[in-house]
């Protein structure tokens, strides 16, 4: 089968990984290229495919190896990973790449209940080390005086601001943020279902009829036309005999004909999904639990990073006032379609960027944000008070100003 790569992404790919392995006099090449974007748009899969067309050798490492009982195993893990990956280019004479998934998971901070351990800084050391001596990392332990071979990192991840803003700077991660567009997502969807015998035009309708899914939606959505050929085989056979019929049988393994893959009935199926996810987006039975749990004087071990502002809390002190140049700013971002957060801080956790959050505004009224606001910097008039702007689309905060320093300045 022959998958679809985004000329963008192979071009970006490319030139990075191409770059490293030359020596241009007088140019500092970043070692890191950082992918990021939306959940599920096939990051991770493009890379192997442009892998796969260059000839390019892969050493893996996930973000959930960033973390470990033991202090120290992560970025030992790396380097090891690093001088092998470089071995590698020695011996075989070919190019290899050390690839990190998901480096945010691991590494990244996301709010104040997220621990920022050990093995974080570490990792986030370990990185900026190899990004600036490339042919100079060791073991700790040992030292090895011969140049190692430059090794070009790739690292995939949604929302690189929450990695450590030291490791993401120009000098060290060249960043590309991947976001596939319609030519993009027919091309890759096309692929997706190029045995089944949809024509392009088809492939075309299915896209637009779902513009705002990801890549996996699509690949999601070929695997659950045969689930109706499963559930009528597990009817079949009995329940109780699924087990001993599927899993190490004489018999082999089932054989299913090709099922329904007309557009109508992937158009149905595709919006039986979207129903499913429009549920878990709004049932939210974490903040009822969390409601019960406060009105018995319980104490939730993590508290929800946003908790909602009831609409109809008073205002504490309606002699504090937002700025004309605040509300102006509180008027663009909901115009824009974005929600709205309010972090605070005292003046000791300033210093270390613990925020705290105390709310965000899921209201679209301008008069109704700016008196929840109000009461909030009333609430918390001796300590820093932020206002937060998130993209509810793409995940990630277009916005932080910070709108009240201790004591109601």
């Amino acid at each position: 089968m022959s998958y679809y790569i985004a000329p963008s992404f192979l071009d970006k790919l490319a030139v990075h990984i191409t770059k490293n392995f030359l020596n241009i006099p007088g140019i500092r090449v970043p070692l890191i290229l950082g992918i990021h974007g939306r959940k599920g748009e096939g990051k991770s899969f493009q890379c192997e495919l442009v892998f796969e067309k260059m000839g390019i050798e892969v050493t893996l490492i996930s973000g959930g190896e960033l973390e470990s009982p033991d202090a120290g195993d992560p970025a030992r893990l790396i380097r090891l990973r690093y001088r092998e990956t470089a071995e590698l280019i020695k011996v075989r004479g070919k190019m290899c790449v050390l690839m990190i998934n998901d480096l945010d998971a691991g590494a990244g901070r996301f709010d104040e209940g997220t621990q920022y351990t050990v093995n974080t800084q570490l990792v986030n050391a370990t990185l900026m080390n190899i990004a600036d001596n490339p042919t100079d990392v060791q073991l700790p332990g040992s030292y090895d005086s011969n140049p190692l071979c430059r090794v070009p990192i790739i690292v995939t991840g949604n929302d690189f601001s929450t990695l450590y803003a030291p490791l993401i700077r120009d000098g060290r991660m060249d960043k590309f943020y991947w976001e596939p567009n319609r030519d993009d997502k027919v091309g890759i969807v096309g692929g997706i279902f190029a045995p089944d015998g949809l024509s392009q035009r088809e492939i075309e309708q299915l896209v637009d009829t779902f513009p705002h899914q990801s890549i996996d939606f699509f690949s999601a959505l070929r695997s659950r036309i045969y689930d109706e050929q499963i559930r009528e085989f597990i009817h079949k056979i009995g329940f109780e005999n699924v087990s001993l019929r599927v899993v190490n049988s004489l018999e082999g393994p089932p054989a299913f004909k090709k099922p329904d893959f007309t557009l109508s009935h992937l158009i149905e199926s595709g919006k039986f999904m979207v129903g499913e996810q429009k549920r878990v987006e709004t049932s939210h039975l974490v903040d009822e639990y969390n409601r019960l749990n406060r009105g018995k004087g319980y104490q939730a071990a993590s508290p929800s990073p946003v908790a909602e502002i009831p609409v109809s809390k008073p205002v504490v002190n309606q002699s504090t006032h937002l700025t004309l140049e605040t509300q102006e700013q509180v008027r663009q971002i909901l115009a824009q379609g974005c929600k709205i957060g309010i972090e605070h801080v005292d003046e000791r956790r300033f210093r270390t960027g613990s925020w705290q959050s105390c709310g965000s505004l899921n209201i679209d009224a301008h008069s109704d944000a700016i008196s929840m606001l109000e009461s909030c910097l009333a609430e918390y008039s001796g300590e820093y008070v932020r206002l937060v702007g998130v993209d509810p689309q793409a995940k990630r905060r277009v916005v932080e100003t910070i709108i009240q320093r201790p004591n109601g300045k």
